[in-house]
């Protein structure tokens, strides 16, 4: 049986079936939950969430505090804290729960899934029409879902995928950074719903006149361009009016729409900020945006290689913030899902998972021979746990080999390693 109480009459047992208001209000991923903890409890009460509707078939209904133990219940977390008890600092960078070639099968689904959804808003969005927060909030929960799951798998996935349209690609990829990236930097649960949404909406008014969202080295350097005119300033412009009139679209949300083309040495667009004017979920959006655009291409640019893009960023891209680049980098590795690499043996494989110990040592998966000029049977190396009988001694050049297109390549070679590790 379904029961609405107020916050204040929760008690310790009940099984919340809907948290009340936007989600933006509460400190949870889920609104499905037992509340069996005392922070749990303690983070409702401190929320701004007014009631909750509690199913009393599935736990208790409205019975006294002291029916509830509570002995060794951790202190009560800070507003913003998500679903899960918090995770003590040495495990930081802890094995995913789940392994990287089992989550790709369910990454696979959810983007197959939520492109529909994104490409339905983008359309609707270019008709005029309004958009909800609530509209992706099942997008983002799934997101951030997977993310916990494997901290790789996900935006792996996309970076070895050829059959999203890249608008689409791009704001899931986008999403899937920033909310990796604000796990990475340990923000709340609230701010890291609040950088997932940003990811997936920041290009929102790019639209098909304009080609989508502009290439990094293609976009208004802040020279001479009037932003009243630049095509690609329009696009940051109509999106944040776009999201504006939504109405509750978070103001963090449309600061990074509006800021994310922004740099730290003022050449950006299109209000020319610097330094402390632009704010934490911006830079990071700002990073996040490179990397995937860099990847992926655009037009006549094809996409750098992932271990590439890293090292282009690094060296060219002077305006972005350089402590979170360190954050960014150690959460996707010096040699992300994706990259090509050379090993000492002369074979060259593909990056296909991470070591959260060793994050210059990732699993890479073969398929070529130099000494032997011709394409070898892949084999699955650790390279974390084969005691340096190899190991990669820099990314690959393909140039001039007898391969396919590198985007197939790269699709084929992530379905042979999920297929090999669900046998």
């Amino acid at each position: 049986m379904l029961k609405r109480v107020e916050t204040s009459e929760l008690r310790l047992g009940m099984f919340i079936q809907k948290l009340e208001g936007s989600w933006f209000k509460h400190p949870f991923w889920k609104s499905k939950f037992l509340l069996e903890e005392q922070w749990m409890l303690d983070a409702l009460l401190g929320s701004d969430v007014d009631g909750v509707i509690i199913d009393t078939e599935r736990g208790l209904s409205n019975v006294p505090q002291r029916e509830v133990a509570t002995v060794g219940a951790p202190p009560p977390p800070q507003r913003g804290m998500p679903l899960v008890p918090p995770r003590p600092a040495a495990n930081k960078f802890a094995t995913a729960r789940v392994a990287t070639a089992r989550e790709f099968g369910t990454a696979r689904k959810l983007a197959e899934r939520h492109s529909r959804l994104v490409s339905r808003v983008f359309i609707e969005a270019r008709l005029g029409r309004g958009i909800s927060a609530r509209t992706v909030d099942p997008l983002i929960d799934d997101i951030y879902a997977s993310v916990q799951r494997n901290l790789y798998a996900f935006n792996g996935l996309l970076r070895c995928r050829e059959d999203s349209e890249e608008t689409y690609r791009h704001a899931l990829a986008t999403s899937a950074l920033m909310i990796a990236l604000a796990r990475q930097m340990n923000l709340s649960a609230a701010e890291t719903r609040e950088a997932g949404m940003a990811g997936l909406l920041l290009d929102i008014g790019a639209n098909q006149e304009t080609g989508g969202p502009p290439h990094p080295e293609e976009a208004w350097s802040g020279s001479t361009a009037d932003p009243e005119n630049d095509v690609h300033c329009q696009h940051v412009l109509s999106g944040h009016a776009l999201l504006k009139a939504a109405g509750d679209i978070p103001d963090a949300v449309l600061k990074v729409c509006m800021r994310h083309h922004e740099r730290l040495d003022g050449c950006g667009y299109p209000n020319r900020l610097s330094g402390d004017e632009i704010d934490q979920l911006s830079r990071m959006a700002a990073i996040c945006d490179t990397y995937d655009l860099l990847v992926a291409g655009k037009g006549h640019r094809p996409g750098l290689d992932p271990a590439e893009a890293i090292r282009h960023m690094g060296e060219h891209c002077e305006g972005l913030d350089p402590a979170i680049m360190v954050d960014f980098i150690e959460m996707v590795g010096i040699f992300p899902i994706g990259a090509f690499v050379e090993l000492r043996s002369g074979r060259l494989a593909m990056v296909v998972d991470e070591d959260p110990t060793e994050r210059a040592l990732p699993t890479v998966l073969t398929f070529w021979s130099r000494p032997l000029g011709k394409k070898i049977k892949s084999e699955a190396i650790m390279l974390s746990q084969c005691y340096g009988a190899d190991e990669i001694v820099g990314i690959a050049q393909l140039g001039g080999l007898d391969l396919p297109p590198l985007g197939a390549l790269r699709q084929s070679l992530l379905n042979a390693y999920t297929r090999a590790a669900a046998d």
